[in-house]
C-alpha cells in the first residue's frame, strides 16, 4: 500500500511539473505573439507616413519621379506581406525582412535626393515627416530587439530537457528570430 502512495504521489508530481511546463511554454508563445504584433505596428506606422512623405515630395519641383516610384512600389510590395505570428518560419521571416529592406533602401535614395532640393528641406511638413520617420525607424529597431529577445526566451523553454519532451507533445516549435540582411556586415561607403 505504501509502493502505491508513492508511486501516486510521483505521478501527481510529474502531472503538476507538466501542466507548469506547459504553461511556462504557452506563456512564452503568447509573448513572442504580442511582440510580433509590436514589429507589424511598427512597420505599420512607416507605411502610413510614406504616402504623406511622398505627397509632400512631389510638391517640389523637378524632382525625381524614378525615385518616388520605387518608394511606392516598395511600400507596396511590403505591405503585401503579411504573417501571422502562428506560422512564422525562417523562410517565411526572411521574406518579410528583404521586402521592408528593398522599402528602407527606397526611403534612403529618397531622403539622399531630397538633400539636393533646398526648397524641399526648408518645408516644415517635409522635416517633420523625416523626424517621424527617424522615430518610426527607432520603433522597428526596438521593437525588433524586443521579439528577439522574447523568442529567445521561447526557444529556450521548448528546447531545454524535460521540457523540449512536452513541447513536441504539444507542437511547440521554436520561433525565427530576425537577422540582418548580408549586406549589413559591410560598412557602407560614404563619399
Amino acid at each position: 500500500m505504501k509502493g502505491l502512495y508513492i508511486a501516486l504521489g510521483v505521478l501527481v508530481l510529474l502531472v503538476f511539473m507538466g501542466g507548469c511546463s506547459y504553461n511556462g511554454m504557452n506563456g512564452a508563445r503568447l509573448d513572442v505573439d504580442q511582440k510580433w504584433a509590436d514589429v507589424q505596428s511598427s512597420y505599420q506606422r512607416r507605411s502610413d507616413l510614406i504616402p504623406n512623405l511622398v505627397a509632400t515630395v512631389k510638391m517640389a519641383a523637378n524632382f525625381e519621379t524614378t525615385t518616388l516610384t520605387q518608394v511606392i512600389q516598395a511600400r507596396a510590395s511590403a505591405s503585401s506581406i503579411k504573417l501571422d505570428a502562428k506560422d512564422l518560419t525562417p523562410e517565411k521571416l526572411q521574406q518579410f525582412q528583404a521586402s521592408q529592406g528593398q522599402l528602407s533602401q527606397a526611403l534612403g535614395r529618397l531622403m539622399v535626393v531630397s538633400e539636393q532640393y533646398p526648397t524641399l528641406k526648408a518645408t516644415e511638413n517635409f522635416t517633420n515627416l523625416q523626424v517621424q520617420l527617424e522615430g518610426t525607424e527607432n520603433r522597428i529597431k526596438y521593437s525588433r530587439d524586443q521579439y528577439n529577445a522574447s523568442v529567445m526566451k521561447y526557444n529556450v523553454s521548448v528546447t531545454n530537457f524535460p521540457s523540449n519532451i512536452l513541447a513536441g507533445m504539444f507542437h511547440f516549435k521554436e520561433k525565427p528570430s530576425f537577422q540582418a540582411e548580408n549586406a549589413a556586415q559591410s560598412a557602407p561607403k560614404v563619399q
